[in-house]
């Protein structure tokens, strides 16, 4: 029997039928847990301070991916965490997700993000599991660091109509956010640092094009580092997905900061 052969025009046409089919399933079984570790290094001089920011983990009991992205964590061995909101969706998945959470071995600051507030979880339990690692869970509150090297200003969902917490001019500044469009409501403060979540980076990117859809509180801000009047920002793309379990072109990362 003859082999047989493929005309390159029938090749081309093969490829170009199944693409959308490899696509569909890179969105929905590879990339909503291809985990990815971004490295920034922010400033001219030898950084002395290694940092990571994580965001949007809308756990829902997946407790073995979660339970990955802090092992990762931890193996950078980071002077401190930032988390920049969206920890649930519902409360009955709350206790597992600040188990895991109490097993990071850095400082970890945080502020609540729009599900945070709709879930209606309990502050309390997830301010204890923060200050359990030495860090503190940040309602339009401010701390510094271990050693006095950085303030860490937490800004609530809240706080859209009020200026945020003055920077610490004897310190270099981070200013935590959920909405990243906040950042224009920061007026005439300056930081050295703005960390964000909430668009998920748009969670389907489109070749070419970018999100196909981005929420409220957004803007341009859809994904990565921005220069602003305020400073530096960085909108990152999120651990987990909302509505729907598929990321295309954006997978979930932790990033780590040089400075």
């Amino acid at each position: 029997m003859k082999p047989v052969r493929l005309s390159r025009r029938r090749l081309l046409i093969a490829a170009l039928l199944s693409a959308p089919l490899l696509a569909v399933a890179d969105a929905k079984y590879l990339e909503p847990k291809w985990l990815k570790t971004r490295r920034l290094r922010l400033g001219n001089s030898k950084p002395t301070h290694r940092f990571v920011h994580f965001t949007d983990v809308h756990h829902k009991g997946d407790r073995a991916y979660l339970v990955e992205v802090v092992r990762r964590i931890n193996a950078l061995s980071p002077d401190f965490v930032c988390f920049t909101g969206d920890l649930i969706e519902e409360t009955r998945h709350l206790a597992e997700a600040l188990g895991v959470f109490a097993s990071i071995k850095s400082p970890l600051y945080g502020v609540p993000g729009n599900h945070d507030y709709w879930s209606k979880a309990p502050f309390e339990d997830i301010a204890k599991c923060f200050v359990g690692t030495g860090g503190a869970w940040l309602l339009d509150q401010q701390r510094v660091t271990g050693d006095g090297k950085f303030s860490v200003i937490g800004s609530t969902c809240l706080s859209a109509d009020q200026p945020p917490i003055r920077a610490n001019p004897a310190t270099r500044n981070i200013l935590l956010m959920h909405y990243p469009a906040w950042v224009k409501q920061v007026g005439q403060q300056r930081y050295d640092l703005l960390l964000a979540g909430h668009s998920h980076g748009g969670q389907v990117r489109i070749p070419f094009y970018g999100a196909a859809i981005v929420p409220f509180g957004v803007d341009q801000y859809v994904l990565g580092l921005f220069n602003t009047a305020a400073g530096p920002l960085y909108v990152n793309p999120g651990i987990g997905w909302f509505p729907v379990p598929i990321r295309f072109n954006c997978r979930p990362e932790i990033t780590v900061f040089e400075m």
